[in-house]
């Protein structure tokens, strides 16, 4: 008799092309429980029971995330410059001055960046390359203890080889440095990826990961950020050193997160050692089936039209159907290609996820 797999054995299978009986049914985009606010005025209560009515597999994404602080550490609180309207303007301890709406939803924008030129990497280095031990929480032997019976993926993860860099300086203001400045991006990036390596490694000492991920968005509708020649000089090196990392630390998946078209990205991607991306946005043109026949080791998460949700039920049916073909493509998992947006309906998520969660269940990968 065959034993049941659990969903962060059919996680790691599927994108790492071993024989599964089914994908694992996943959330992909959202925390556990999430809910417009659309949503809740119907029903108050649909965060404490939405991922149970709907039948999530895994933990809030579907891979969950060990609380650990990977990016800025020690930053003073940051200074309010205006609450007076719905925007609030704040300054934080690296100078970088960013806007939030007055409800705190995920809207914000940058309106000064804390890396301006180079030499302002001094001011910030203190806070990326502090002690890695007041990064881990005091209670990592009980968090240790907690995960190493779980039945889901676990992620290390960074905050982008390219993304680190860019949440810092700007795209427009990092593509100047790229020439400007090349051997400070160059320094400033491995300095970031050398202090998550050695936070990884005692990470690593106590838990079992099945992947690494890295937020990038470094992609638009037409296509990658930067250019091949700038990703193989600046990025690639770097993606290397993860992949010799996971690696040594049988760590089987290095997935990234980009939004934008990023089915060019993702070769350069797969020669650097990443072998799964996502979310594969319909809106931004990728074409996930070509990029799974074209790099065959290469894994997919997402690849379904999350903007069929804001119509009905003929539309989302044709848009699922793709959900059957990129299963038997064998590695991809698939699902919204992004946050639902806020002028769908329950009614309308629950039908798709449904219908979804159906398909995915019934649908054998190859």
């Amino acid at each position: 008799m065959t034993t049941e797999l659990n969903t962060r054995e059919r996680f790691v299978k599927t994108l790492t092309g071993q024989e599964v009986d089914r994908v694992p049914f996943m959330r992909i985009f959202g925390s556990a429980n999430y809910a417009l606010p659309s949503w809740l005025e119907k029903r108050p209560n649909l965060s404490v029971y939405m991922d149970k009515l709907l039948g999530f597999e895994g933990a809030y994404r579907g891979w969950a995330i060990v609380p650990v602080n990977y990016g800025l550490y020690g930053l003073p609180p940051d200074i309010c410059l205006d609450d007076k309207g719905p925007i609030h303007i704040y300054k934080n301890g690296i100078g970088e001055i960013r806007t939030w709406t007055k409800n705190n939803d995920y809207h914000s924008g940058i309106l000064e960046y804390a890396l301006k030129t180079a030499d302002d990497w001094d001011r910030i280095r203190p806070y990326v390359l502090c002690d890695t031990d007041k990064r881990i929480p005091s209670d990592i032997d009980e968090l240790a203890q907690f995960y190493a019976n779980r039945d889901y993926p676990l992620q290390l993860t960074c905050g982008g080889v390219y993304g680190f860099i860019r949440r810092l300086a700007g795209d427009e203001n990092l593509g100047y440095m790229f020439y400007d400045s090349p051997e400070a991006v160059k320094e400033i990036i491995s300095e970031y990826i050398d202090m998550l390596l050695n936070l990884w490694e005692r990470l690593c000492s106590r838990i079992q990961f099945d992947l690494i991920e890295s937020w990038e968005d470094m992609a638009y509708k037409c296509g990658s950020i930067i250019s091949p020649e700038h990703f193989s000089k600046f990025l690639a090196p770097q993606y290397r050193k993860i992949r010799a990392f996971a690696d040594a630390h049988n760590i089987p998946v290095l997935l990234v997160d980009s939004d934008g078209n990023i089915d060019d990205l993702a070769e350069w991607m797969y020669k650097a050692g990443v072998n799964a991306m996502y979310p594969f946005e319909s809106l931004a043109g990728c074409n996930p089936a070509n990029v799974r026949r074209k790099l065959p080791g290469m894994a997919g998460i997402g690849g379904l039209n999350k903007d069929c949700m804001a119509h009905g039920k003929k539309e989302m049916d044709e848009e699922l159907e793709k959900a059957i073909g990129l299963i038997k493509l064998g590695r991809f998992i698939p699902g919204p290609d992004h946050m639902v947006l806020s002028n769908v309906s329950f009614e309308n998520y629950r039908y798709f996820m449904t219908r979804l969660k159906d398909i995915i269940l019934h649908t054998k990968p190859y």
